[in-house]
């Protein structure tokens, strides 16, 4: 058992180092967020199916249901493009930054979903986010879209992941997925069919670099990534798997500045604001484990 406990944190960090890889290929991938994200979402759904038909998994849920997962494979797409999109228009380390501003928004919109009280601390550490978030804009002020653009994705992650925690109580991982992805799908054909022109040959022209790193990003960053990180909570307990997905961007920023060091190299304000951001985040997630040791002793 130990060593299989040991093996199962190993590949949680395996998978949280592919999250942060996830940045690193929208660099990589040269068509913009909206395409990316459709071509991410509709070959994620492709093997996806082909692995629910290998499982055996019952996809069949009742049509409320399936509303609300298709609300929230609208919120997942959008999460994704404005994620994107901030990588366009700033760089990866803005971009993973502004995404550790999720924690903020979670604490705001939780205590609706769960009808909590807010815990105090939440709010220091609230405005601790916003400070660093301050920080970054002052000295990157000139990627001001990028981190528009990423506190919005954070924001849609945070709903998104709320959301997916209260129909966890009634479907399966799997199920949840598959009906998301599909809703995203048909969400953004519908936005490119009215907003974009409609689909044309020169859509589906990618180049040889693009499709490969469209498929890595589907199906080992997205496909793989969800069904394996579901498998380690087996002997692995949630909470540790959100505390370590917390690190997701540091993996990423680390690997940024290895990649691509002339367009990731940022002002001192950056890493201030950042480390203060992210150290943050990782102090909450140690204060609710322990609140949680704590209800936990008293039951």
């Amino acid at each position: 058992m130990p060593n299989a406990k040991l093996r199962n944190y190993l590949h949680l960090h395996f998978l949280v180092f592919i999250a942060g890889f996830t940045a690193i290929l929208g660099e990589l991938i040269s068509i913009s967020a909206v395409p990316l994200v459709w071509f991410r979402m509709g070959m994620a759904t492709i093997l996806m199916f082909i692995y629910i038909k290998i499982a055996g998994v019952k996809l069949k849920i009742n049509g409320k249901s399936i509303l609300r997962l298709s609300l929230a494979g609208i919120i997942i797409a959008l999460h994704w493009i404005t994620f994107f999109a901030s990588i366009k228009a700033a760089n990866v380390s803005i971009a993973l930054a502004m995404f550790s501003t999720g924690a903020f928004f979670a604490s705001i919109i939780e205590p609706v979903f769960y009808k909590r009280k807010v815990i105090p601390y939440e709010i220091i550490f609230g405005l601790l986010v916003i400070l660093g978030v301050f920080l970054i804009t002052k000295g990157e002020i000139k990627y001001l879209k990028g981190i528009l653009l990423g506190i919005s994705s954070a924001f849609f992650s945070s709903l998104f992941a709320v959301l997916n925690g209260v129909f966890l109580k009634k479907h399966s991982a799997t199920v949840i997925s598959f009906y998301e992805f599909i809703s995203g799908v048909l969400f953004i054909s519908i936005f490119i069919l009215c907003f974009e022109g409609g689909f044309s040959t020169d859509f589906f022209k990618l180049s040889a670099s693009d499709f490969g790193y469209l498929f890595i990003l589907a199906s080992v960053c997205t496909a793989y990534a969800f069904i394996a990180s579901v498998n380690v909570m087996k002997l692995i307990s949630p909470y540790t798997v959100v505390l370590t997905y917390n690190l997701e961007p540091i993996y990423g920023i680390i690997i940024a500045l290895f990649l691509f060091p002339e367009k990731e190299k940022m002002s001192p304000m950056f890493y201030y604001g950042a480390i203060l951001i992210i150290s943050t985040v990782l102090l909450n997630g140690l204060l609710k484990n322990k609140d949680a040791i704590k209800r936990r002793r008293v039951f």
